[in-house]
């Protein structure tokens, strides 16, 4: 290993933590490395990988960083590859291809690519050594950044019968850490945390009206608008505006965040990462996978959305080890807004029972529930990732078990004929194929399969229809199509009334906003804290080699900050309710209620809103400052 550090990294030696996650992969255990960010946590799985067996893959939940992490990899002449959604067909097979060969040691993937049949197909094919989870708070529902998706990987792993896991985060509590070792059986004796202080970043916390923040930041920067930073916003449209006072104020910056195209933002990071573009100002949408190292300040022009966002995003600044400034401009008035959000997260009784009734009346014909996702998202009104949670409490009320999923569409158009086909392949194998065209459905160039009526006619089982459409393909035969996925789930006994499950559920999710809001909470309470900043952060991640206080923070040199109040709000009884409510009303129709009126006049998305179209009201999310509670007794009061 050591010897694989230098000559391929180029290291002498290795980073704290580094080698004993390394030496407890290499020993045939599974590990966690829970190190702050820029402190080399891609190593413990890059070094190992070289030395396994068999394919190393990588579970990662934003594309660019994959492409960080690919164009290092590259760089140092690793063999390792992804497969994602921007590659055309040739490169996906490429990379396909280069697996079965051995050729390629590292595979990155997002989580989701293991809903897709046919990769599941691939992969099981394959032997693999180990299994990393790249940002593995994302598996623990009290993480700052939980995802359904990542809960089904310790079922993937053994399913695929991959011997090791790699756990990797930044920001985990100690909670957070508890339930990450839990869900894949890594003792904590093989969870390596190295703490999370890092003496180089200087915390700073200034309290500031709305009005006065600007000015201050402008103030702030002057001295700084040679260095590179990152100033950080909560909303799309305040990206551009700071970004354009900025530049008013002959200080050169871009703005960044995801209602972009991605070419311009993509143009954007590249500028950023050469140098070009000193300042970014950016939505949480910039950052993941940016590895640049002389980033000089972070600010936080908004409040961030929790300590662990505020400690990733912090995180980017001072990788080289030299001092750096991270400024947080703090007042409370977006943070009706950060707990808005989560209120618009919690689906309603409603959606809940929806759902519920929709298995109930799958259980009457069918042991198996069938579903597409999108589409039972919107038929509920329960918003994506909140449907995914849910069907994910459902897995542990043992209502559900997931079976497979599945295309519901394949279509393909042939690039030969059907004799060449047909002529390709010899006695059952042409039968086989003979009858999978004949029964196909046809379009005038397109192909879509019928796997009943080839059943009828030619018994089959799917995964072999799969594999030789597969085969086709990959020789340059056909041009595939995949549509419509679909979720199969294996329908369980309960007993339980439905009416109380919905209850039940219903109160799961409130305790989930309440830990939402009060993580909103905890962030506050630091940023206005009279104790020193960096050690309370640390302290925070379960960080205690900090015996003394830092000496640097804006604590330990000026005292405890002074968060302003918003006071601008009007108060609820002075609004006009029929001016603001009457449009919204009637393009809710019969859905109309306190809680729906409320979710729009807070601009809180929900499927159903999207489908009537409310953004296009004027008076959509023209409440969004005011408390989501507040605004929905307002409701209720004016409704009766």
């Amino acid at each position: 290993m050591q010897q694989l550090l230098q000559q391929v990294f180029g290291f002498n030696t290795f980073r704290p933590g580094q080698q004993q996650v390394v030496e407890t992969i290499m020993a045939g255990r599974s590990a966690a490395a829970i190190f702050p960010t820029g402190s080399g946590k891609s190593l413990c799985y890059q070094l190992p990988a070289l030395a396994l067996p068999h394919l190393t893959i990588v579970v990662s939940p934003l594309l660019a960083l994959i492409q960080d992490q690919l164009a290092f990899l590259h760089q140092k002449g690793i063999a390792a590859a992804s497969i994602d959604s921007t590659q055309s067909h040739q490169q996906t097979q490429a990379v396909m291809e280069g697996i079965r060969q051995g050729q390629i040691k590292i595979l990155m993937i997002s989580v989701e690519r293991f809903n897709n049949e046919r990769f599941r197909q691939f992969i099981s094919n394959v032997p693999i050594s180990l299994l990393v989870v790249d940002e593995a708070h994302c598996i623990s529902e009290w993480g700052h950044n939980f995802r359904p998706d990542y809960l089904k990987l310790p079922q993937y792993q053994r399913d695929l019968g991959i011997p090791q896991t790699l756990l990797l985060t930044a920001t985990a509590t100690p909670q957070v850490i508890e339930d990450m070792g839990a869900k894949f059986n890594i003792p904590r004796d093989d969870i390596a945390l190295t703490g999370f202080y890092r003496a180089n970043l200087h915390l700073n916390v200034k309290g500031v009206s709305g009005e006065d923040k600007l000015a201050t930041l402008i103030d702030w920067l002057r001295p700084r608008q040679a260095q590179h930073g990152i100033v950080y916003v909560t909303l799309q449209q305040s990206a551009e505006q700071v970004a354009s006072a900025l530049n008013r104020a002959n200080i050169a910056a871009k703005a960044y965040h995801a209602g972009m195209d991605s070419d311009i933002r993509q143009a954007i990071q590249r500028d950023f990462m050469a140098g070009n573009c000193p300042i970014i100002v950016a939505t949480i949408a910039f950052g993941m996978g940016v590895d640049k190292q002389d980033i000089r300040f972070v600010v936080h022009y908004d409040l961030p959305k929790s300590i662990e966002n505020y400690a990733q995003e912090i995180g980017r600044a001072g990788r080289d080890g030299l001092p750096s400034d991270c400024l947080v401009l703090a007042n409370t008035d977006n943070l009706n807004v950060l707990q808005n959000f989560v209120y618009g997260d919690t689906p309603d009784k409603l959606g809940i029972a929806y759902v519920l009734h929709e298995i109930v009346q799958a259980k009457q014909q069918s042991s198996q529930w069938e579903v597409m996702l999108n589409t039972l998202s919107m038929q509920s009104n329960v918003r994506l990732l909140s449907l995914k949670t849910l069907l994910v409490y459902l897995e542990m009320l043992k209502v559900i078990k997931p079976a497979f999923s599945y295309y519901a569409e394949y279509r393909f158009k042939l690039l030969c004929s059907e004799e060449e086909l047909i002529a390709r392949f010899s006695g059952e194998r042409q039968a086989f194929v003979h009858a999978l065209l004949s029964s196909a459905t046809k379009a005038r160039v397109w192909y879509s399969i019928d796997f009943d009526a080839l059943n009828r006619h030619y018994p089959s089982d799917r995964n072999r229809v799969i594999s030789a459409i597969n085969y086709f393909e990959e020789k340059g035969l056909i041009e595939l199509q995949t549509k419509q996925m679909t979720e199969v789930y294996q329908l369980l006994e309960f007993d339980q009334n439905i009416d109380a499950l919905v209850e039940k559920l219903h109160l799961q999710f409130l305790r989930k906003e309440q830990s939402e809001i009060a993580r909103i909470q905890a962030m506050v309470d630091m940023l206005g804290s009279d104790h020193c900043l960096t050690r309370r952060l640390s302290a925070y991640f379960a960080d205690e080699q900090l015996t003394q206080d830092c000496g640097h923070c804006s604590v330990c040199t000026q005292g405890a900050a002074e968060l302003p109040h918003n006071t601008r709000l009007t108060p609820l009884a002075s609004k006009p309710f029929a001016a603001l409510c009457d449009g919204l009303l009637r393009l809710l129709g019969d859905r109309a209620d306190a809680n729906m009126l409320a979710r729009a006049l807070c601009g809180l998305p929900t499927p159903l809103f999207t489908k009537l179209k409310l953004r296009r009201d004027p008076n959509f999310a023209v409440l969004e400052s005011y408390p989501f509670a507040d605004v929905k007794a307002w409701c209720q009061q004016h409704l009766g």
